[in-house]
């Protein structure tokens, strides 16, 4: 359907249509095209830990989003999880939010409050779907700001964030010209030993992540005095270790 079709539909403005439909997509439950939306085909029809997997992320979402105050300046790093977030911000005033994700930019331009948006430039990486490299560490380096929202693709308990990609350069720019740090990721990616470390420990200050992260690694992680946020998910408590 297109939006026009939902906005006589439903008598409510294009802009609300838009941010329904982002969160909705976000959710799993249809897929946003040009003009309007679409259903899910049916080889991507969301299977049972699939969808939980959304849920947590979700969950994760808005225990991050909850964080972010009036008139904030504040990086979106790009990543799934970090999307999430963006619809839940609407009700938010006066932000200036920088993004290095052409996804994070057009999911930031729906808003009701539209925020001031800055980009960082640089090089395309398509594997991180994000811009990378020297002219986006400099662009950043020109500002200052109060958070940024950052994920992994695995947590090591010793020495912090790490990731697939070797492209770390601009993830610690980015925490460097942040105040606060925060790492958005869900509890199975925690304890995962990949390679190329991101962000050590003492970079990071807040980790928001669900509630079936098992006790003996929230210990280990508030141990090194990270502020630990353990969003509650839909999940069946009896799948927590």
């Amino acid at each position: 359907m297109s939006v026009d079709e939902l906005t006589k539909r439903f008598s409510t403005s294009e802009v609300t249509i838009r941010k329904d439909l982002a969160l909705l997509e976000t959710g799993g439950l249809l897929l946003r095209r040009y003009g309007g939306a679409v259903s899910l085909p049916n080889e991507m029809v969301i299977e049972e830990d699939a969808e939980q997997v959304s849920q947590r992320k979700i969950a994760i979402a808005r225990a991050a989003a909850e964080r972010i105050r009036d008139h904030n300046r504040v990086i979106i790093d790009s990543g799934t999880t970090t999307s999430a977030m963006i619809p839940l911000l609407g009700n938010k005033r006066g932000l200036v939010v920088m993004t290095n994700s052409l996804k994070v930019a057009g999911a930031l331009c729906e808003l009701e409050n539209e925020p001031t948006l800055l980009m960082t430039g640089g090089t395309w990486d398509p594997h991180s779907e994000s811009f990378q490299g020297q002219v986006a560490e400099q662009v950043l380096r020109s500002y200052d700001f109060d958070q940024l929202f950052i994920g992994a693709d695995g947590i090591d308990l010793e020495r912090g964030t790490t990731t697939f990609n070797e492209l770390v350069g601009l993830s610690r720019v980015m925490a460097e010209v942040a105040r606060e740090v925060i790492v958005m990721v869900e509890s199975e990616k925690i304890g995962r030993r990949i390679p190329n470390l991101e962000l050590p420990w003492e970079r990071i200050h807040t980790l928001v992540t669900d509630d079936a992260l098992a006790m003996d690694a929230r210990e280990k992680i508030r141990a090194k005095g990270i502020a630990l946020i353990c969003a509650p998910s839909s999940i069946d408590s009896s799948r927590r270790k």
